[in-house]
């Protein structure tokens, strides 16, 4: 028995269409997301250790590459939060009855839900 024929998949596929493009940034962005997660995870260690520790921490990343590292990590976490918040009302379709509630509102709740937690959180750490 043949194989079926599996025509040649060009590494760069998903170069020839914008759908496919943004997708893979959006995959790509989950990687400077955890990669976030791990330095938030080293800064926690430091603060278990002590405010020496800490602050020796916190003066390694008094570089410009770090600066530019952590606008890379704003502008991907800002995508990947986007484009999955404007994903939800395909991933979860909420009904009233027999009507489909708009996707508007379905994603702007998401948007309203991140601003009212981050500005909660901004009043605490300000405060």
């Amino acid at each position: 028995m043949s194989k079926p024929y599996t025509p040649p998949m060009p590494l760069t596929w998903w170069n020839k269409n914008t759908a496919y493009r943004l997708f893979m940034l959006r995959e790509l962005s989950s990687v400077f997301v955890a990669l976030f997660v791990l330095e938030l995870l080293c800064f926690v260690s430091q603060v278990g250790q002590g405010e020496e520790a800490m602050d020796q921490f916190i003066k390694s990343l008094d570089n410009p590459l770090y600066l530019l590292y952590h606008v890379i990590v704003l502008a991907f976490a800002l995508l990947h939060s986007i484009t999955w918040f404007n994903l939800t009302p395909k991933v979860m379709v909420i009904r009233l009855g027999e009507e489909k509630v708009p996707d508007v509102l379905v994603a702007g709740s998401n948007y309203v839900a991140c601003l009212v937690v981050s500005l909660l959180l901004w009043w605490i750490v300000k405060g």
